[in-house]
C-alpha cells in the first residue's frame, strides 16, 4: 500500500526536481499535455529515413541487409543403369541435407515480422521461397525417372538455400539540419540472419551431361565424383556408394548438429545484480489520453496489465529507468519496478512465442530484462518499447482494465503499441 502521509513542501520540490533533471536525461517531457493526438500507423511501406507518426513509435519492419543463394542437394544416389535395366525405376534416394525456415533467434517462423522478412527476401531475389515454418524432408524419398540410356547416374532432389542477414526499421525522433526534429524510419538496434528454400526439384544426371553452372542438377553432378574410379569403373545394375556424397553428408550434419547445440543454450538464467543504477525519476506508462497505464504484477505468475491508477496500486504503476545508456538516439535500459521491486522481462521459457506475455521478475544482467525505448519529438512524451532480446515490440490486444502487456514481432500496426511516458 501507498504511504497516506502527506509529502512535505521540501519534499515535494525534491520530487520535482529530480524528475525534471531525469527528464532532461532521457529527453522526454513529464506531461503529456504538448503532444498532439496520436495518428492513424502508417500504410506506406517502411524505408529508412522515410517519415513515420507517433502511432508507429510501437511497430517496427524488417529489411534485408545480405542474402545468398546456395543450391543444395538434400536427397541423393548414385545409380548404375546397365543395358538391361534401362527403363522407369523408382530409387529411394539418401538424405543430405535438411533445411529448415528460420528467422532470428528461434528455430521456427511465428509472427508477422517473420513472415514480412522472409516475403522481402522472395521479392529482393525475385525468388519463390517458403515463408512459413517448414523443412525438407529428413527421411529417404523415392525419385521414379525413365532411365533412356545405360550409365552412371545421380538421382537427385535439391533446393535453392536462401541465407542472410535482416535488420530492422523503427520508428524513432531524429533531428534535422536546421535543429528541429522529425520522427523517421531508422535502422533499429535489433539484427538476426534468416534460412529459407525454394520449390524442391527432383532429377537424374550423368557425368557427360552438359548442365548450367551453380544449378541444382550440377550440385548433383559433383557429388558423382566424376573422374574417380568409382564414376569410370562398370558395375552391376543398381546403387553404386559415392565418397564424395558421403563426406558431404557428414559434413552438413557436423554442421547441423553444432547450430542446434547453439540453439539450445538459449538466454541463460541471468545473474542477480547487487545495485541497480536507477534514474531518480519516476514514470507511468500510460495509455495515450486514457487512464490505464502498465502495473506490475503482485503474484509470481502473473503478468504486467493495464489497470488504472488508485490509492491502492501500491506504486505496482510506478517504474524507473537504470542502467540507462543511448546509442544513435535510441535509448537502452531496464524498466524497475517500485512496486514490486522487480524488473520488466518477457519470460525465458516463452520468449520465442508470438504474444508471449510480460512480467516481472528479480533483476539480473539479461538481454530479456533490457528495452529500446523509441521516442516522439520534443515535447511530446509518446514512446514505442522492444525487447532487447527478442526484439519484439511491447503492446496490448485491446484497451481494456486487466489487460496484459505483451510482445508482437512487428508491433501493434493499429498504434495500441505507442505509450506515454509520463513523469509522477
Amino acid at each position: 500500500m501507498r504511504p497516506t502521509r502527506p509529502v512535505s513542501r521540501i519534499g515535494r520540490t525534491l520530487m520535482a526536481c529530480a524528475a525534471s533533471a531525469a527528464v532532461a536525461t532521457v529527453g522526454l517531457a513529464v506531461s503529456p499535455a504538448a503532444a498532439a493526438p496520436a495518428e492513424p500507423a502508417t500504410t506506406t511501406q517502411a524505408e529508412p529515413g522515410g517519415a513515420c507518426t507517433a502511432a508507429d513509435l510501437g511497430t517496427r519492419h524488417p529489411y534485408i541487409k545480405t542474402s545468398e543463394v546456395t543450391p543444395t542437394i538434400t536427397h541423393f544416389k548414385g545409380w548404375y543403369v546397365t543395358e538391361g535395366s534401362t527403363g522407369t525405376q523408382s530409387v529411394n534416394t539418401s538424405v543430405q541435407t535438411t533445411i529448415s525456415v528460420s528467422v532470428g533467434l528461434t528455430g521456427n517462423v511465428e509472427g508477422s515480422f517473420a513472415v514480412e522478412t522472409l516475403g522481402k527476401v522472395g521479392a529482393s531475389l525475385g525468388l519463390n521461397v517458403q515463408v512459413n515454418y517448414t523443412s525438407t524432408s529428413s527421411t529417404s524419398t523415392s525419385v521414379t525417372w525413365n532411365f533412356r540410356n545405360p550409365g552412371y547416374y545421380g538421382l537427385y532432389k535439391g533446393t535453392k538455400k536462401v541465407t542472410g542477414t535482416y535488420g530492422s526499421l523503427n520508428c524513432n525522433r531524429v533531428q534535422q539540419d536546421d535543429g528541429s526534429w522529425a520522427l523517421k524510419w531508422i535502422e533499429g538496434a535489433d539484427t538476426g540472419s534468416y534460412t529459407t528454400f525454394t520449390t524442391l526439384e527432383e532429377g537424374a544426371v550423368r557425368c557427360e551431361d552438359k548442365v548450367p553452372a551453380n544449378s541444382i542438377m550440377r550440385k548433383a553432378q559433383d557429388l558423382l565424383d566424376c573422374g574417380s574410379a568409382t564414376a569410370t569403373a562398370k558395375h552391376p545394375a543398381g546403387p553404386v556408394p559415392s565418397a564424395k556424397a558421403a563426406k558431404a553428408r557428414h559434413e552438413a550434419e557436423k554442421a547441423a548438429k553444432g547450430e542446434k547445440s547453439v540453439k539450445a543454450i538459449g538466454s541463460p538464467a541471468p545473474a542477480t545484480r547487487a545495485a541497480l543504477n536507477c534514474q531518480p525519476a519516476v514514470y507511468k506508462i500510460d495509455v495515450p489520453g486514457k487512464p490505464l497505464n502498465w502495473s506490475a504484477p503482485l503474484l509470481a505468475n502473473d503478468g504486467i496489465r493495464l489497470r488504472e491508477s488508485t490509492v491502492f496500486s501500491a506504486h505496482l504503476d510506478n517504474w524507473r529507468l537504470c542502467n540507462v545508456t543511448e546509442h544513435n538516439g535510441v535509448i537502452e535500459a531496464s524498466l524497475w519496478n517500485w512496486g514490486n521491486g522487480g524488473c520488466a522481462t518477457i519470460p525465458a521459457n516463452i520468449a520465442n512465442q508470438e504474444q508471449a506475455y510480460l512480467t516481472t521478475t528479480t533483476c539480473g544482467e539479461d538481454d530479456l530484462q533490457r528495452f529500446y525505448i523509441y521516442r516522439d519529438v520534443p515535447g511530446s512524451s509518446r514512446i514505442g518499447v522492444q525487447n532487447k532480446y527478442t526484439g519484439s515490440m511491447m503492446g496490448h490486444d485491446r484497451y481494456a482494465d486487466g489487460e496484459l502487456i505483451r510482445q508482437y514481432s512487428s508491433g501493434r500496426q493499429d498504434g495500441t503499441g505507442t505509450y506515454t511516458l509520463t513523469g509522477v
